[in-house]
């Protein structure tokens, strides 16, 4: 390893005494311009040593460098406790939280695309009349000009106009006034006629249709080296465009030829529709221009959600299909329909979902005596003032796709502006790599060229980006908020590569969550891409394929929480190897330790199948998950695992075991053993609590017996404390100026809001006098300042807050303090303290028979880890559960009893089953690109 004191900053970023968190006076140097992996288990010190440290700094100094007027909008930034941080460049941190809210924030304006693509169909797009499909054009004076000018010295021509007489005005006095105005002759059935004649007529009571004529503006020849008569053909244009209220016609008279007779019109218009010309804002749903009028540009409305009112689909409308029609009073609605169903030409015991999209139509539109479901709920809505309807129509409500915008956001004409036969509408619904692929092979003439190769330049490049880190699935109207942490941060990654800086510092954290090892290989891409272009690439990462790329290791340990925080290794992955005993990571990476295969599986004969599953990109699947095992759902991003067990298993589980729940899962029905399980618990990466004051110590229910034991203390029999009297969720024992929070919020308006230590209590939550009450010399603001190891330690002699704190050992989380705020967890950490509280003895019950569904439980784990986590989960089905898994691990898919592999690829070339068999069985199929990751894992094992 490196002296630091020797180095150049220049060469070097140079880490001194680092004293952040757990950190024990780490020195540390990284390369600049390198690509750096910081390693080590859960709970060392890695993030500590990357964002508290390290982005700390750089984004400290960046706040330092502006004038003292930002500064005081920015408040003052700490310096991290260590003794000298140089070489620091400008900082970047990319983590994994998916940071907006925003319900109008989307994939493309995320990344910045969908400006660009504003842009481009605002400047090159063409407009075609959604009637005829003709292109849609206005055309301008010099247009009108240079037309004339297309035909041959000599060609004789007359410009005219309609006759447009004001309403209300009589036409003997509009003719007057064009007399006066000079102009002398009209044309009517094609002859040249003088207004006083017509006058005459008028007068003489004769009838004229005054709308067939035409004024006369000028008579004239082609001279096209005369450049006064040029002039005054484009002065004569424009009186006529002027007169004509937009319109002119031109008629060229060519010896022994038909006249030509054209109609120009400087108005944007074709089949009598007028037309709105592309702009950046016709475009733009965050815009009330362009935002779809009915939902505002939010895509979806409050509406009548059609899964509601047709709960099961399998049903015919004679078996009661429609859920509000069911009772005696309502369906006289449906008398009209089974009564003439023969005339209608409507099967009625047909199941719904067997229904073309015409009879649907008629079902939900009506058709001749029927009026349709829709019709019954506008007459529901007429009736509001009646509670009972009120309550009726609550029930079918629910947020729905908008029926004018078909989600797209925006107003209707936007999808009339077409480049290439794509609007920009069909652009944002595309799967990225389609629209990627789109814009490869875009024509475009040599104009169009020249406007928007620039344009197009930035959103290639971007929409390649994103498919490098495995995001090609995703369209670009998808919503931001609804992205997981590891595609967010792709995301933001891809955006980072876009923008092309240079000489900057990344810090990422686990960019390869959620990510299949095919897809992997193109995130190091990407990742050696940011290196290339001049920047320092920093990874907090536990994968594999992604140490071995990097040029250099930081491993800190060699355990968690106190028991970590060092400098283990620092070298190259061949360093790593050749020294096995450094460190875990050594260890593992050497393959002087692993995580073993099971012997042998579990066998299984009970299951539950899902038959029919179609949601998202489904194609109508039979799957049967067993019970009693543990069963993996692997497959490449985006290909429907997290749709089949999140938005299919888990809704139509739920609903056949009567519980709750506003998902309605698309699939035709679920079968098997339902009655062998009581009860499904989808242990997320969700935070464990929403308030500030909720912890892992709460959650887990080790706190009770916690202030029990204080309660008993002398001091405390002596004053009368209860147990309450040591919590911070009531009023009692704790600090009542911060609540029980320990620090007071202050707002800062327009920023992010600061938190300072509360003043009363200095930030230890409860009264003096109740931290006066001790227990082996720790009050209890100490005993929440302790680790869980430090705990277990502590509380040895307390078996009921032992049996509560070692799952939490168990799950490899004791580096966790017990009073550690729920929102400062990451997914992965949140998601282990939900399986421990499981694991805790009296959470279950002996009789209960739990599904446990895991969404990649490996978030964030180590080598090391990942052992302690299988241990938990096997503990779980030796009590006779069951654990579904989906997963990208191959450490993980390798121990489990049951595999079932989604695919081959993302988005709609997915949704098919690959494989479903034992992880032995798919090494000897290779099938898929699981198997060959697999087969690599189990032989170095």
């Amino acid at each position: 390893m490196r002296s630091v004191d020797q180095l150049n900053p220049k060469e070097y970023i140079i880490v001194k005494g680092a004293k952040v968190n757990n950190l024990k006076n780490v020195d540390v140097s990284i390369p600049r311009n390198s690509f750096v992996v910081i390693t080590g288990v859960s709970g060392s010190g890695k993030s500590s040593l990357a964002f508290d440290t390290l982005f700390a700094e750089g984004q400290r100094m960046y706040v330092e460098s502006l004038s003292s007027y930002a500064r005081q909008f920015l408040g003052r930034m700490e310096k991290p406790e260590v003794e000298y941080i140089r070489g620091v460049c400008p900082a970047i941190a990319v983590e994994q939280k998916v940071s907006t809210k925003n319900p109008r924030s989307t994939v493309g304006t995320t990344t910045e695309i969908y400006d660009y693509l504003k842009l481009l169909f605002a400047r090159v797009g063409t407009t075609y009349s959604p009637i005829s499909g003709e292109k849609v054009s206005k055309s301008s004076v010099t247009d009108i000009v240079n037309y004339i000018y297309t035909f041959k010295e000599g060609t004789r021509f007359i410009i005219s106009c309609p006759l447009k007489i004001p309403e209300g005005r009589e036409p003997k006095i509009a003719l007057n006034l064009l007399l006066q105005q000079g102009f002398t002759r009209v044309i009517a059935d094609g002859q040249v006629v003088y207004i006083e004649e017509l006058v005459e007529s008028l007068e003489k009571g004769e009838k004229v249709d005054l709308k067939a004529l035409e004024m006369l503006i000028d008579r004239n020849a082609v001279k096209k080296d005369d450049e006064e008569n040029q002039f005054r053909v484009a002065d004569s244009v424009q009186t006529a465009l002027f007169e004509g209220v937009g319109e002119c016609r031109i008629e060229i008279i060519q010896k022994g030829k038909d006249k030509i007779s054209t109609t120009f019109s400087d108005k944007f218009e074709a089949d009598g529709m007028i037309f709105e010309e592309p702009s950046v804002n016709l475009f733009s749903f965050n815009n009330p221009y362009g935002a779809c009028k009915r939902c505002e540009g939010f895509g979806k409305i409050l509406g009548i959600d059609p899964d509601l009112v047709i709960p099961d689909k399998t049903l015919s409308v004679i078996d009661d299909a429609i859920m509000p029609w069911r009772t005696e009073t309502m369906k006289k609605w449906l008398k009209p329909l089974t009564d003439n169903a023969h005339e209608n030409g409507f099967p009625i015991f047909r199941s719904y979902n067997e229904l073309s999209d015409d009879e649907k139509d008629i079902l939900w539109n009506g058709k001749g005596k029927f009026k349709g479901i829709n019709k019954f709920f506008d007459h529901l809505a007429s009736k509001t003032h009646k509670i009972q309807y009120r309550v009726m129509l609550s029930r079918y409500r629910g947020r729905t796709v908008c029926p004018e915008c078909h989600g797209s956001r925006l107003r209707k004409d936007a999808s009339y502006v077409k480049i290439d036969g794509k609007s920009i509408i069909d652009v944002v619904l595309m799967p990225i790599e389609e629209s990627s692929a789109f814009f490869d092979k875009i024509k475009l003439n040599k104009h169009e060229h020249k406007i928007a190769d620039r344009l197009l330049a930035e959103i290639k490049n971007r929409l390649q980006y994103m498919n490098k880190v495995g995001l090609g699935y995703l369209t670009l109207n998808r919503l931001t908020s609804t992205l997981s942490g590891g595609e967010y941060q792709r995301i933001k990654l891809a955006t980072s590569l876009g923008s092309a800086l240079v000489g900057s510092m990344y810090i990422l954290d686990e960019p390869s969550i959620g990510l299949h090892p095919r897809d992997t290989q193109n995130l190091i891409v990407v990742l050696k891409e940011l290196q290339r272009l001049g920047n320092t690439v920093i990874v907090v990462e536990h994968e594999e394929e992604v140490m071995r790329a990097a040029d250099e290791i930081i491993d800190i340990g060699p355990d968690a929480g106190s028991y970590g925080g060092q400098l283990q290794f620092q070298g190259s992955i061949d360093e790593a190897i050749a020294n096995p005993k450094q460190s875990h990571t050594t260890r593992y990476l050497s393959g002087l330790s692993s995580i073993p295969t099971p012997e042998k599986r579990r066998p299984w004969s009970e299951y539950i199948e899902v038959i029919g599953a179609k949601e998202n990109n489904l194609k109508n699947l039979d799957v049967k998950f067993p019970l009693g095992v543990i069963t993996c759902i692997t497959g490449v991003s985006g290909s429907g695992k997290s749709t089949l067990v999140k938005k299919c298993l888990t809704p139509a589980l739920n609903r056949a075991l009567g519980n709750h729940t506003d998902e309605k899962a698309k699939i035709d029905r679920i079968d098997g053993n339902i009655k062998s399980i009581t009860k499904v618990e989808f242990v997320d990466q969700n935070p464990i609590g929403k308030s500030s004051r909720s912890n892992p110590v709460t959650y887990v229910k080790a706190y009770d017996p916690i202030r029990e034991l204080f309660s008993k203390q002398p001091l405390s029999t002596n004053r009368g404390y209860k147990p309450a009297f040591f919590s911070f969720n009531v009023d009692g024992g704790r600090c009542e100026t911060c609540q029980g929070e320990g620090t007071n919020k202050i707002e800062m308006q327009f920023m992010a809001d600061i938190f300072l230590p509360c003043e009363s209590c200095g930030g230890k939550r409860f009264k003096n006098e109740i931290l006066e009450v001790k227990y082996k010399e720790k009050s209890i603001s100490d005993i929440l300042e302790l680790s869980v190891d430090e705990a277990v330690e502590f509380f040895a002699d307390q078996k009921k807050i032992i049996q509560r704190l070692q799952p939490l050992l168990d799950v490899g989380l004791g580096y966790i303090r017990l009073g550690q705020s729920s929102n400062t967890l990451s997914g992965g950490e949140a998601q282990r303290v939900k399986l421990a509280s499981f694991l805790a003895k009296g959470t279950l019950k002996e009789s209960e028979r739990v599904l446990f569904v895991f969404d990649e439980p490996t978030t964030g784990l180590h080598f090391q880890d990942i052992d302690k986590l299988m241990k938990a989960i096997n503990a779980l089905i030796d009590k006779g559960h069951t654990a579904i898994i989906i997963e990208h691990n191959v450490e993980v898919i390798k121990t489990a009893d049951w595999m079932i592999d989604i695919g081959p690829e993302g988005g709609k070339n997915g949704g098919d089953i690959v494989f479903e068999g034992t992880p032995d069985d798919i090494i000897k199929t290779k099938n898929g690109f699981t198997a060959g990751y697999l087969n690599a894992a189990m032989k170095s094992n």
